[in-house]
C-alpha cells in the first residue's frame, strides 16, 4: 500500500508541472494539440477535439469541431478570440472562414457534402451562423453554433486544420502578427475485401490515413497483406504521431479467431508488441486487429532498413496468424468500478522480457478507449523494478492506450510474488485525479500454468471522528508530535485497528511530507482508509510511531 501512495504522490506532483515540447505534437486521430508559441509572456497553443472522435466516412452526417486557444502553463483560456480556420487535405484547401468566440473555446459543426463539381473544392463550401458585428467572425449564439457545409470529411485520411489567431482579449484587438497553429485529425474510411476460401470471408480495413490497395491473401500461412501511400522521408516522419490501420475479420474464421495470436510486419520489419493490438471485445462477430504504428516505431523501421528506404512512397502491411495461444493473467479493480485485465503468454516466464498486455474496461464492461495510465512493479523483495509514468513532454499524464489495450515489456529476473500498482490518470488530453489500485501476482517459469492470486485484506477499523484530526494536522492546526502520540494511544488501546506491522527502530523522527498530504486527502474523502493506514504503517515500521 505504501508504494501505491508513492505512485499517487508522484502523479499528483506531475500534474502541477506544465507539460509541453515542440517535438511531441503531430498528426492526431480525433484530437490534437499544436506546438506552443510565446505570446504576451505566455506559452499559448490551440487544441482541437472532434466529436465523435472516431469519425468514419458514411457512418455519421455531422461532427462537432471544438477549437480551444489557451495558455498551456496555466491551462486557462484566452478570451474574445478571433480565429481564421482553414481545412486542407493532401494540400488542397477545402474551407477558410473567420470565427469569433468570447471564452476562447469555439465550437463549429462540420456537415460533409459530397456533391461538388468545382475544380477548386473550397468553392463548394458554405458557412452558416450569426456574425459578430466587430470582428466579423461567425460565432455561437444561444444553442446555435456556426456551420461549415461542404466537401469536408467525405474521404478518409489525414486532414490539416490550420488555426490562425488574428485577435485576442477584445473583439477590437488584433495581435501584432497572426499566430499560426497547425493541427491534424484522421478521418476513417472503410474499405471492403474478401479472403478467397471455400466461402469468401469478408474483410474490412478501416484506414485512418489513406486509401489501401493491393489486398492479397497467402493460402500457405493464411496471412493477408495490403499497402497504402506513405512518405518515408525522415522530415515527414518527424511530423507523424501515429499511423492507424484496423483489420476486421469474422470471429468464425478460425485462423483469425479471438483466441489466436498474430505477428505484424511493416515493409518487412516485424513491429513491436505495442504496435499490434488484438481487440476481441468491441464486436460480437468480428475480431479487430489494430496496427498502431507510432512515430518512434516508424523511425525504428527506417533505421533498420537504412537510408535507401527514405525515398519509398508506399507502406506495405503484412498480418500473419500464429494459432491459438495460452495465457496467464489477473484482474485489477478500481474504486470507480473500472477494471484492468493483465495477461501474458505462457511461453514467457522468469528470466525473460515478458510482454504484459493491459486491457481496460469501464464500469459497464465496455472497452475503455483513449485511456491514460501509469504502472509500477515491485519484485519479491519489494524493490521497484519498473516504473512508467508516460512521457513528461506530452500534454497529458501517463501512458496512452488509444484502443484501451496496451503492452508493456518488462524484464523479470526470477520466479516469485510480484506487486503491481496501476493508476488511471485520464482520457484524451484530460488529466484526472489519479485512481490507483494494486495487486500481488505470481510469475513462474515459461509454460507454467498459474492461478490468479488474491491478497487478503487485513482488518482495518478507524473511528470516523479521527478524520477531523487528520484534516487539522494536514492544515497545520495540530503539530506532528501531538497527532502521532494521539494515534499511538488509540492503536495501543485497540480503539483503532490496523493490520499487523513490524515495529521499527529508526532514529529519524522527521515525518515525510507525503504522509501529511495523504492524511489531508483522506480527511477530504479523496482516498480510502487503506491508503491512509499505509502511511501509519510506514511511521511504525520506521520507528517514528511506537506501539506497545
Amino acid at each position: 500500500m505504501y508504494h501505491k501512495i508513492i505512485l499517487l504522490t508522484i502523479l499528483v506532483g506531475l500534474a502541477c508541472i506544465p507539460l509541453f515540447s515542440d517535438d511531441v505534437f503531430g498528426h492526431g486521430l480525433g484530437a490534437d494539440v499544436a506546438p506552443p508559441i510565446s505570446f504576451a509572456g505566455m506559452q499559448v497553443t490551440v487544441s482541437i477535439v472532434m466529436n465523435p472522435s472516431d469519425f468514419t466516412v458514411g457512418e455519421v452526417d455531422r461532427a462537432n469541431l471544438q477549437v480551444r486557444f489557451y495558455d498551456q502553463g496555466t491551462n486557462t483560456n484566452l478570451e474574445s478570440v478571433t480565429y481564421r480556420v482553414q481545412v486542407f487535405q493532401a494540400g488542397e484547401l477545402l474551407a477558410r472562414e473567420i470565427f469569433f468566440d468570447k471564452d476562447g473555446e469555439l465550437n463549429i459543426q462540420i456537415r460533409p457534402e459530397k456533391e461538388c463539381f468545382e475544380p477548386q473544392l473550397w468553392r463548394c463550401t458554405i458557412y452558416q451562423g450569426a456574425r459578430d458585428p466587430i470582428s466579423g467572425g461567425l460565432y455561437e449564439r444561444g444553442s446555435g453554433v456556426p456551420v461549415i457545409k461542404g466537401p469536408i470529411f467525405i474521404k478518409g485520411g489525414l486532414y490539416n486544420i490550420s488555426v490562425v489567431i488574428e485577435g485576442a482579449t477584445s473583439p477590437k484587438t488584433l495581435v501584432a502578427e497572426p499566430l499560426v497553429f497547425d493541427t491534424f485529425v484522421s478521418i476513417a474510411q472503410n474499405q471492403y475485401f474478401s479472403i478467397p476460401e471455400a466461402f469468401a470471408v469478408p474483410v474490412t480495413i478501416k484506414t485512418y490515413y489513406d486509401d489501401v490497395s493491393n489486398f492479397e491473401f497467402n493460402k500457405s500461412d493464411k496471412s493477408i497483406s495490403f499497402q497504402m501511400p506513405f512518405d518515408w522521408s525522415p522530415d515527414y516522419i518527424d511530423l507523424v504521431a501515429i499511423v492507424h490501420e484496423e483489420v476486421r475479420i469474422p470471429k468464425s474464421y478460425e485462423p483469425y479467431g479471438p483466441e489466436n495470436d498474430f505477428v505484424g510486419y511493416v515493409d518487412g520489419v516485424q513491429v513491436s508488441n505495442r504496435a499490434l493490438l488484438v481487440d476481441p471485445y468491441s464486436s460480437e462477430t468480428e475480431n479487430i486487429i489494430h496496427f498502431l504504428i507510432t512515430g518512434s516505431e516508424l523511425k525504428r523501421i527506417n533505421d533498420v532498413l537504412g537510408s535507401n528506404h527514405y525515398d519509398k512512397k508506399e507502406m506495405f502491411f503484412v498480418l500473419v496468424p500464429q494459432g491459438q495461444t495460452d495465457e496467464n493473467g489477473f484482474s485489477i479493480m478500481f474504486e470507480n468500478g473500472y477494471k484492468a485485465n493483465v495477461t501474458w503468454k505462457r511461453t514467457y516466464g522468469a528470466g525473460s522480457n515478458i510482454p504484459f498486455e493491459f486491457t481496460f474496461f469501464d464500469d459497464n464492461g465496455e472497452l475503455l478507449k483513449d485511456i491514460n495510465y501509469a504502472i509500477e512493479l515491485l519484485d519479491p523483495n519489494g524493490q521497484q523494478i519498473y516504473l512508467n509514468l508516460g512521457d513528461e513532454t506530452t500534454p497529458y499524464i501517463g501512458v496512452k492506450a488509444p484502443e484501451g489495450i496496451d503492452t508493456q515489456t518488462i524484464y523479470i529476473l526470477s520466479k516469485g510474488m510480484y506487486k503491481m500498482s496501476l493508476a488511471l490518470t485520464g482520457t484524451g488530453f484530460t488529466n484526472w485525479k489519479p485512481v490507483v489500485s494494486e495487486t500481488t501476482f505470481e510469475i513462474g517459469k515459461a509454460g507454467e500454468v498459474l492461478e490468479p492470486s488474491t491478497t487478503p485484506t487485513p482488518e482495518t477499523s478507524i473511528p470516523s471522528w479521527i478524520k477531523n484530526n487528520a484534516g487539522w494536522w494536514a492544515d497545520g492546526q495540530i503539530d506532528d508530535s501531538s497527532f502521532v502520540s494521539g494515534l499511538q494511544w488509540l492503536i495501543s488501546n485497540e480503539i483503532m485497528t490496523i493490520p499487523p506491522t513490524e515495529q521499527g527502530t529508526g532514529s529519524d523522527n522527521v515525518i515525510p511530507g507525503w504522509i501529511k498530504n495523504n492524511a489531508g486527502w483522506w480527511a477530504d474523502g479523496q482516498i480510502d482508509d487503506g491508503s491512509f493506514v499505509s502511511g501509519l504503517q510506514w511511521l511504525i515500521s520506521n520507528g517514528i510511531m511506537k506501539i506497545s
